[in-house]
Order: structure tokens, then C-alpha cells, then sequence
């Protein structure tokens, strides 16, 4: 019985020993060289000066595209009616001081002197703010494109990780936490 039992079992390691001895190939990609081209940021960064969402287009980001023409145009059109509104207002006001002012007219025949002077500067102040938020998206979108092109070069292959770390110190037997960073060679 002992005789076997020992030849079963000397039976199915043979038997699980040669199923395992098949040839696995494993191809190491890890060794692709990918080009770097140092110019895209920059010319990425070029084509978004020059044309504000084309830097964007060559990224292949087409989404940020409509948010960098809803920005410019939001800022633009408030700086048109603002600065509109300001140069009424303006010239109203020295219509009074020359003395050719409508007594009759239905917006502004209600509004003394200092009320005009009011209206100018509070025009006149969200013009320049939505000039300065306008040159402010135009710069953000330079911005963007730069460094959405430099991310696109960014390594983030297999060898590189980083990953939380948990360990227990062997004094104290605390745990100690951190990050660990794991380059494979």
C-alpha cells in the first residue's frame, strides 16, 4: 500500500512537472527608445501666440479649444459694451458742461453731474479689468500649450513608479508610512 501511494504521488509530480515545463517567451518592450522632440513645447507655444487654440490643435487637445474662444470672447464682447457705455456716459456729461444736454431724454435727464462721473469710472474700471482678464486667458493658453506639450514627452513607462509604502520598524514596532520610489534598471 505504502509502495503505491508512493508511486502515485511520484506519478503526479511527473505528470504536473512536465506540464509545467513548457517555454513561456517573454519580450522585454521596456527597450523602445521613443525621440524627444525638444522644439514641440515651444512650437506648440508659437502656434497658440499666433493663433490663440492652435497650439492647442497641435497638442491634440481639440476640447480645450472652445474654452480658450468662449474666454477671449466673453472678455472681449464685456470690454466692447463697457467701454460703449463709458463713452455715453462721457459724452453726456460734457454735453452738460458745453450746455447742449437734452433736458428731456429718457435715460440720462434723471442723473445729475456726480452720477455721470460715477457711471464713467465704474465703466471705465470693468473695461481695463476685462482687458486685463482677456490678456490674462490669451497668456493661459500660451501657458497651456507649453506645458501640455512638454507633459506629452513626459516618461511614464513601467520602470518608474512611485507608490505608497507601509513598513513596521523593528525597534518599536510602529508602523512607519511614506512613499516609495522605484526605478527598474
Amino acid at each position: 500500500m505504502r509502495i503505491s501511494c508512493k508511486i502515485l504521488v511520484l506519478f503526479l509530480f511527473w505528470s504536473f512537472s512536465s506540464l509545467a515545463q513548457e517555454e513561456l517567451k517573454i519580450e522585454v518592450k521596456d527597450t523602445i527608445k521613443t525621440t524627444i522632440n525638444p522644439l514641440a513645447p515651444a512650437k506648440a507655444a508659437f502656434y497658440s501666440a499666433v493663433i490663440p487654440g492652435l497650439g492647442q490643435a497641435y497638442n491634440k487637445k481639440y476640447w480645450k479649444i472652445p474654452l480658450v474662444y468662449i474666454g477671449m470672447g466673453a472678455g472681449i464682447y464685456y470690454y466692447t459694451w463697457n467701454n460703449k457705455k463709458y463713452h455715453e456716459y462721457r459724452d453726456e456729461y460734457k454735453r452738460r458742461l458745453a450746455g447742449t444736454d437734452d433736458p428731456n431724454h429718457p435715460i440720462y435727464s434723471g442723473l445729475d453731474n456726480d452720477r455721470l462721473l460715477n457711471a464713467q469710472k465704474f465703466h471705465q474700471r470693468n473695461r481695463d479689468l476685462s482687458a486685463l482678464i482677456t490678456a490674462g486667458i490669451y497668456i493661459l493658453n500660451i501657458v497651456d500649450a507649453n506645458v501640455d506639450a512638454h507633459l506629452m514627452q513626459f516618461n511614464v513607462n513601467e520602470n518608474l513608479s512611485v507608490a505608497p509604502n507601509i513598513n513596521q520598524n523593528e525597534i518599536d514596532y510602529k508602523f512607519n508610512t511614506g512613499l516609495k520610489l522605484t526605478y527598474n534598471f
